[in-house]
């Protein structure tokens, strides 16, 4: 089974290559950091922006505080994703660090935006949280390579490799 430290571990993966990537995008000239790519976020600041919320909300959801999470059209902005993504991640090592390898198992109680209930243990929705970020990082970066821009390098070894 998976440990709490497994999972710290892995959400730093994740701001470390969320962090690379938009430090990619922010050499974009805004036109290519819009251009529809004709998938469901569209551009690579959609792509970002969907990781930034889904991130955010998941967080507040083991707060129980999803229905305080505001989603505003200001989010779009490299800087937004700059500047509040860190501190997403920075609530989500947190949280972790408060929890037992025993209290990762017990699962959350939760609505998704269909309004559907579900019960979740926590180190699954933590590790969906990690890969889904992984698939969506690979979109843009695949993006950006379409533009004829090389991608910053986010393979998890690379990662392991960097420490």
């Amino acid at each position: 089974m998976v440990s709490k430290d497994t999972l710290l571990a892995h959400i730093e993966y994740s701001a470390w290559a969320s962090r690379r990537l938009i430090e990619a995008a922010a050499e974009l000239p805004e036109s290519d950091l819009q251009r529809d790519f004709g998938t469901a976020d569209k551009s690579i600041l959609g792509t970002l922006v969907h990781l930034y919320r889904a991130d955010k909300l998941w967080l507040a959801r083991m707060h129980r505080a999803a229905d305080k999470i505001v989603l505003a059209d200001s989010d779009f902005q490299v800087s937004v994703l700059r500047d509040k993504w860190p501190e997403i991640y920075a609530g989500w090592r947190h949280y972790l660090a408060g929890l037992t390898d025993e209290q990762i198992l017990e699962s959350i109680s939760y609505h998704d935006l269909k309004g559907n209930a579900w019960s979740t243990p926590i180190y699954q929705i933590v590790l969906h949280l990690v890969n889904h970020g992984t698939h969506h990082r690979g979109q843009a970066s695949g993006f950006l390579r379409s533009l004829g821009h090389k991608p910053p390098v986010l393979d998890l070894i690379a990662y392991y490799r960097s420490l």
